[in-house]
């Protein structure tokens, strides 16, 4: 494992025993991507030859100019002479999307740090990797890029991330990010295949396979989360790769919001692919000194097939993602009070089925919807997240004693991001909805959604939450979502702040994680969301067990889990 500096060339060789990642830095200061592929032997000058001759618009109009539009880049901006989509783009105080930022420096780093407040990959031991930090900035705009790559010393995989600040120099006015994707990669041709996770609910992580044509091609998300439509993961294929030979590209997204996963192939059928934020319905203010650290993007190669390829984001992140106890530990049978009693449950009934289960060897009991607030329909009472006192007169301690006495672990379905109209919470908290206070909201199975933006909505989903598993002993939480995000909108945030709901929203979801995952270590988290809408790698940070489908059909499950395992 090597990251080489040509200082002569100015290149970059991240090289381990798999692979290789080329980039060098241009005349004029820009990011030129090379190469991405099976491991090179050679560390001399690798320049672009594949660039196609000079035909676009020119840097500068003298002999030495050169078409940025013609060469490969690493993260292209909007506004520049590159006429493709791009990885980023800006609007500053005087209304201009010009920007172009240019290499100023770089360092190496042993091991792999940390994403502010986001999710990522991780080592145990920094001989596991080394993180190659690129700063890009434009002194103009007043912005500074930071381009993360680290690479894994047996993995043949690059995960990339960027960092965005403005300057706090005097006088610096704000920026608004209109678009900023985690990665982007060049290619020579257009000769591949692209398969994407596309689907529906019951009907999650179908491939579909196709090969690519001029223009844009690829998968996202606009529902606020991963969404059972489409997955944060692509595959570039060739045309003759199968599961077993050929060569094949993977990009994957460490995150649970909107996304874009897409290909644009230019017409000299050149490659270029992009994943991260889905820019639309997002806008980011940064105001001078403040930055804006954007989600992990992990690219992985093999030349043995797409089988060996899904094997690298297996192994990655089940070892290097998931975190915890539960990580490595054989998970524990489960039979779950939804099908057995519904909500008609009571103290009594649950150590029933408890004992009953205990008989065919099942390890943990997991109560489901039903145990809280005063509910017995899904009309009501999410949010309040005590036990309904009609039920459990005497709470939930005397369930978890009897049920950890009989050999059983105890587990509690929640569905922390949402309220119902009919609730304690809704009555004290009426302004904790999220949606635009001057329009009717959508609404699914009779609920809406609480307000992550915001602290004190994050504060106390945490201590309540905490009260009950505390108080009952729990387990194992099962965390549920079971509608989209619509008419987004935030009352506690200024008009040039909206665009930002989205993806704080997520931010908040990811701090209560955290949040309940530190302060109890020991408990098995599994992430659901109506079945399969929110697989990705983000939440397997925190929650290292998915419900894939509310689909148990035997034949249609195999397909799901079929179709999941490209990735996972």
């Amino acid at each position: 494992m090597t990251i080489l500096f040509d200082s002569a060339t100015r290149q970059f060789h991240l090289r381990n025993d798999a692979i290789s990642y080329v980039m060098r830095v241009l005349p004029g200061g820009e990011l030129s991507h090379v190469y991405f592929g099976a491991r090179l032997g050679d560390d001399g000058d690798l320049a672009d030859e594949h660039a196609a001759p000079v035909t676009g618009l020119q840097t500068h109009d003298a002999a030495d100019a050169y078409s940025l539009e013609d060469r490969h880049l690493e993260y292209p901006a909007a506004g520049s002479g590159d006429l493709n989509p791009a990885a980023l783009a800006i609007t500053d105080a005087r209304g201009s999307h010009v920007v172009r930022p240019l290499y100023a420096g770089y360092r190496i780093l042993d091991g792999k740090p940390a994403l502010e407040g986001l999710p990522s990959t991780y080592v145990e031991d920094d001989a596991e990797a080394q993180t190659l930090e690129i700063t890009l900035i434009d002194e103009r705009v007043g912005l500074e890029i930071q381009l993360l790559y680290t690479l894994f010393a047996d993995r043949p995989v690059i995960a990339r991330s960027a960092k965005l600040t403005a300057s706090a120099r005097q006088g610096a006015a704000p920026i608004d990010v209109d678009a900023a994707y985690s990665a982007d990669l060049d290619l020579a041709d257009g000769n591949w295949d692209l398969i994407t996770l596309g689907g529906e609910w019951g009907r999650e992580c179908a491939p579909l396979r196709a090969r690519l044509r001029l223009g844009h091609q690829g998968s996202s998300s606009l529902s606020g989360h991963t969404s059972h439509r489409a997955n944060p993961y692509l595959v570039l294929a060739r045309p003759d790769t199968t599961e077993t030979h050929g060569a094949a590209i993977g990009a994957s997204l460490a995150y649970s919001g909107n996304f874009d996963a897409d290909v644009h192939v230019d017409s000299y059928w050149r490659t270029r692919l992009r994943i991260g934020i889905n820019p639309e319905l997002f806008r980011w203010r940064l105001e001078p000194g403040e930055s804006l650290q954007l989600p992990e993007a992990v690219l992985a190669y093999s030349s043995d097939g797409i089988g060996a390829l899904s094997r690298v984001y297996h192994s990655l992140y089940r070892t290097r993602m998931a975190r915890g106890p539960w990580r490595d530990r054989r998970r524990p049978i489960v039979v779950n009070t939804w099908e057995a009693i519904y909500m008609k449950m009571d103290e009594d009934k649950l150590v029933e089925l408890a004992s009953s289960a205990k008989d065919l060897g099942i390890e943990m009991l997991v109560i489901d919807d039903g145990w809280f607030g005063h509910r017995n329909y899904d009309d009501t009472s999410l949010g309040d997240w005590f036990p309904n006192p009609a039920k459990f007169p005497n709470g939930l301690k005397p369930v978890g004693e009897r049920v950890h006495a009989l050999g059983l672990k105890l587990g509690l379905w929640f569905e922390p991001e949402m309220i119902s109209r009919d609730s304690v919470l809704f009555e004290t908290h009426p302004d904790w909805v999220l949606g635009d206070p001057d329009v009717e909201l959508s609404v699914g199975r009779h609920q809406y959604l609480l307000d992550l933006t915001r602290p004190e909505v994050v504060d106390y989903l945490a201590g309540i939450m905490s009260k009950t598993i505390r108080a009952g002993g729990i387990d194992y939480i099962k965390w549920d979502m079971n509608r989209s995000l619509a008419e987004v909108y935030s009352p506690t945030l200024p008009a040039e702040r909206q665009g930002e709901v989205y993806h704080r929203y997520v931010l908040g979801y990811y701090d209560l994680l955290g949040r309940l995952t530190r302060d109890f270590p020991d408990m098995l988290i599994e992430s659901c969301c109506s079945g399969g809408g929110r697989v990705d790698p983000g939440v397997l940070a925190y929650a290292p067990q998915a419900w894939i489908s509310d689909d148990t059909d035997a034949m249609e499950r195999v397909k799901i889990q079929y179709g999941t395992s490209y990735a996972y």
